[in-house]
């Protein structure tokens, strides 16, 4: 199947296009509204369709269509629906406006594997004579707001037969797509955004390396080193200084390695001449996991923020109970001697 359509995304600096292609999104939510951003942007016409289009037309540029839903649907071939799977039920009475459309099912569920069927799938038998493709449900309202053009970093899954031609709308909204194949396989795409903790694995391995190595080198120069040579046993510091030294020593470091892959990027770019270029696979990842390696930054020097209240209340205790164990093994005071005085006669 070819249906035969290349928009045009101008560049910076360039005018505006020839005729533009027109997208409708059914959906007036936080990601609606940025997702016709980025459309405009690239040079799409797009119109967008809402239960009230009269209160959310405020929330849209001017230059946006903002209708009933079956007046979005029958302005476009592609169909954006950025809706929940709960409120599928009203395309049922547009079964017969989006015949032979391209309906691309951004969704996502509140746990993995919520319903039997992936939306996707429930979708396509709720619409048999359209092409559902599933993607976009792996980026952000934020990310499709915020994204730089040909942000490498940045990637659209979808599937079925009309996926060519959505992956070529990615490519007009920069963004690079991954092909995973038939339908079938979106009911993985739809968990990857709501598994616990996706991208973690590096950070906290980053961050485990990072401790046990400053804690080792710690414990050589401040207990090992005053044992040997002076014979002064430090070892009580372990459990509190010692670990309290090595926690913001991490987070420092892992502050730094947020802002170093940045700093890396831009140089990959300026040697490139290009920013269009696309990064190395290991930048690209370091780049990805520049959120996480940032929040364990935070929860460290938060934890050595709570151990150095906690030590001066350590020590102030400690040194009660070594002075109350004082008074208590230490001989008492003795009366003062009685002195006679011989008595004059």
């Amino acid at each position: 199947m070819h249906l035969g359509w290349r928009p045009f995304c101008p560049g910076p600096g360039s005018g505006p296009g020839p005729a533009r292609h027109t997208v409708a999104v059914l959906g007036s939510g936080d990601f609606s509204k940025c997702l016709t951003a980025r459309l405009l942007r690239c040079g799409f016409r797009v119109v967008v369709g809402s239960r009230q289009p009269k209160m959310a037309a405020h929330a849209f540029p001017h230059v946006v269509d903002v209708t009933h839903h079956e007046d979005a649907v029958g302005k476009a071939h592609i169909v954006f629906l950025a809706i929940r799977r709960e409120h599928y039920s009203f395309l049922w009475d547009l079964k017969h406006l989006l015949e032979g459309k391209i309906l691309v099912d951004v969704s996502n569920n509140r746990r993995v594997n919520q319903y039997p069927e992936s939306n996707a799938e429930y979708l396509a038998s709720l619409l048999p004579d359209s092409f559902v493709v599933k993607g976009f449900n792996v980026i952000s309202a934020w990310a499709l707001q915020q994204s730089c053009p040909k942000d490498a970093s940045t990637q659209v899954l979808d599937s079925l037969e009309a996926r060519q031609q959505i992956m070529e709308l990615a490519r007009q909204l920069n963004f690079h797509p991954v092909d995973l194949g038939p339908l079938s396989s979106s009911r993985d795409i739809e968990n990857r955004p709501i598994q616990l903790f996706p991208g973690w694995k590096g950070p906290v391995l980053a961050a485990v390396a990072l401790s046990i190595f400053f804690f080792a080198y710690s414990f050589v120069r401040d207990i090992i080193h005053p044992y040997v040579k002076f014979k002064q046993s430090d070892f009580y510091k372990i459990p509190m200084e010692l670990v309290n030294r090595t926690l913001p020593t991490v987070a420092i470091t892992l502050l730094a390695l947020v802002y170093l892959a940045g700093q890396l990027a831009a140089a990959h770019q300026l040697y490139y001449g290009t920013k269009y270029r696309h990064f190395p696979h290991w930048l690209e990842g370091w780049l990805q996991s520049r959120k996480q390696l940032g929040l364990l930054s935070f929860f460290l020097a938060a934890v050595h923020v709570l151990y150095s209240l906690c030590l001066p209340l350590r020590r102030s205790e400690r040194y009660l109970l070594l002075n109350t164990a004082y008074q208590q093994v230490s001989p008492r005071h003795a009366p003062p001697p009685q002195v006679t005085v011989p008595k004059l006669i």
